[in-house]
């Protein structure tokens, strides 16, 4: 597959493993996007399960998690922080990812979504090496000690995939809307 990226003025076209990792990002991405068509500040706000989860919680959890994840490929574990020693205000900002905040917006979410994603497929693109590997930061759910920037990418993917599948769930029990099918 070959994916066409615009820097400037100049194109260049992008193939091979990284031309497949920008269409595996785009498509988690845009189903994920997919699911808030169409809906209010407050419906993207909802608890439409018995999960803590909402659609537009869920787009802010997975902006932060490839903001991050793009850090760390570019500055190491230093760019997460060390989850071993969560402190409660930690813990807090973390449960408010997953949640429509006085003063969210679903367009302001979706622009900070659209921004970190530009980003993190530009350094897909520029990336000298995906294979050049970083030590991981401390927290007590990981067994491996260093990722590759592709093991990052790839984990990017596949938790917006993920949470995709947690979105139409939510679409769902909403309205009915579903993604596919």
């Amino acid at each position: 597959m070959a994916e066409q990226t615009t820097t400037g003025q100049t194109t260049t076209e992008i193939t091979g493993e990284r031309a497949d990792l920008l269409a595996t990002l785009a498509t988690a991405r845009h189903f994920l996007r997919f699911t808030t068509r169409d809906l209010t500040d407050e419906q993207a706000g909802l608890r439409t399960t018995a999960s803590e989860l909402c659609l537009g919680g869920l787009i802010k959890h997975v902006t932060a998690v490839e903001r991050n994840w793009a850090a760390f490929i570019v500055e190491g574990p230093s760019a997460m922080g060390d989850f071993s020693e969560m402190t409660e205000e930690d813990r807090q900002k973390w449960a408010d990812e997953f949640k429509m905040l006085p003063g969210d917006t679903l367009q302001g979410v979706l622009d900070a979504y659209e921004e970190v994603a530009r980003r993190t497929d530009e350094l897909v693109v520029s990336l000298p090496d995906l294979g050049a590997v970083q030590p991981l930061p401390k927290a007590p759910w990981f067994t491996e000690t260093h990722w590759s920037a592709r093991r990052a990418l790839t984990h990017i993917a596949v938790e917006t995939a993920q949470h995709a599948g947690h979105a139409d769930i939510i679409r769902e029990a909403l309205d009915g809307a579903k993604s596919m099918g």
